[in-house]
């Protein structure tokens, strides 16, 4: 007898979907985004010199996580390669950046360089060319091309807080040396004080044009999870009060539609893994706390790992019902920890600045108190499940190792 293919039970279960679940995926562009109307016709009405052949002015778009500055951006690149193919016009290049992960000047620069390079053994390589002769190159080959640019630089807070301003002059710099074609850049950024980390000589020249983008509030979410719902779930399945559900719950949230589509997909998801016909409210309630535990074990795991044992020494404290610890107990039961793992302690105001950024993290609460002539100090709680905490940090091979150690009630370890 055949013994059943792993994926046979799933693959005969009813899916919910209707041949298009990137729908409800953030990083979806759809054909319309509901109540930025005002915002794409600004960006359009700046944008549509380049069909003349003019340069336009540079652009620096502000807007929290989530308000759809990257979806209008790609969404009007989109309709202006339209445009160029209706009136035959082909003198307009519209490049989109990402700064969180090309994040260096060079890496800017040769993104773009090659753009325009086609032979492959011409290409800039990823590394060891001089910073200079990556500028003349890209100056050289989009120069010889003709045209008008536009850079699109997503994230250029998080590119500037790392590398400085300096690739946006070079950009900047770009334009007015070269004879046969021009460049604009438009800029993306969360943070609204992000120009006062700018050279004066660059901030004015890059904030020609300003857009600011504000959150949606709860109504607008709604508007814009029946769009996907329309093109990403079967008709019945998803009904108006799941909408209102997680559309409010994302409006608590600053308005991050982000957040409100990755709320549905993850509820429709859960609702289809248990046999359901409808999502309903509790789907959207136990997808509201995948997502938050899911980040919370991406900030675990990313933790240094002196962080990670003292993590440790407050969950094996809370397991026992030591649920309160000042720095200088978490401290003597760390150094322990960290010489049975094979490492060198680190210093207690070392440790103090460590409890101080997992608070700042969500992770454990810790707060001045004073024990009168006993001075202050800080007091340390656990913020989270201590069972979920452990399981993460176990995940790393080197806490993995520390399994077997606990916590005595008398502030002691055992193996």
């Amino acid at each position: 007898m055949r013994a059943e293919n792993i994926f046979e039970r799933h693959l005969r279960r009813e899916t919910l979907f209707k041949g298009n679940r990137e729908a409800l995926y953030p990083d979806y562009l759809p054909d319309y985004l509901p109540h930025r109307e005002e915002e794409i016709d600004r960006l359009a009405e700046i944008l549509v010199t380049a069909l003349r052949g003019e340069k336009p002015s540079n652009i620096l778009i502000y807007g929290k996580t989530g308000t759809g500055k990257t979806a209008v951006v790609r969404f009007v690149g989109r309709e202006l390669r339209r445009a160029q193919e209706v009136y035959g016009k082909k003198n307009v290049e519209y490049i989109y950046i990402n700064c969180e992960t090309v994040d260096t000047p060079y890496s800017v620069l040769q993104n773009l360089g090659n753009y325009f390079i086609e032979e492959w053994d011409e290409k800039i390589p990823f590394t060891g060319w001089p910073l200079d002769k990556v500028f003349s190159t890209v100056k050289e080959r989009i120069d010889s091309w003709g045209g008008i640019v536009i850079v699109v630089l997503d994230e250029v807070d998080k590119l500037v807080a790392k590398s400085g301003d300096d690739i946006l002059y070079q950009l900047l710099l770009l334009d007015t040396e070269m004879k046969n074609s021009r460049l604009s850049v438009i800029g993306i950024s969360n943070e609204l004080k992000f120009t006062d980390l700018l050279d004066p000589r660059v901030r004015s020249r890059l904030t020609q044009e300003k857009l600011i983008f504000s959150p949606y509030n709860a109504y607008q979410l709604e508007d814009i999870l029946e769009e996907r719902v329309k093109i990403a779930v079967k008709d019945g399945v998803v009904d108006r009060e799941v909408i209102s559900t997680c559309a409010a719950i994302a409006a608590q949230e600053h308005g991050d539609a982000r957040r409100a589509i990755e709320l549905l997909r993850i509820a429709v998801e859960m609702a289809e893994r248990e046999g359901a016909t409808k999502v309903e409210d509790r789907h959207v309630y136990l997808a509201k706390n995948k997502i938050e535990m899911d980040c919370v074990r991406e900030a675990i795991k990313t933790l240094p790992l002196h962080s990670k044992l003292i993590l440790l020494t407050v969950a094996l404290n809370d397991e026992v019902g030591r649920t309160q610890l000042t720095t200088g107990e978490i401290y003597d039961i760390y150094k322990n920890l960290s010489r049975r793992a094979g490492l060198t302690p680190l210093t207690q105001r070392r440790i103090s600045d460590l409890i101080s950024e997992m608070d700042m993290l969500g992770l454990i609460n810790a707060k001045v108190k004073s024990f009168g002539r006993y001075g202050r100090t800080k007091v340390v709680e656990l913020a989270l499940p201590t069972i979920e905490v452990k399981n993460i940090l176990f995940e790393d091979e080197i806490i993995e190792g520390l399994k077997n150690v606990k916590v005595t009630a008398q502030k002691k370890l055992f193996f």
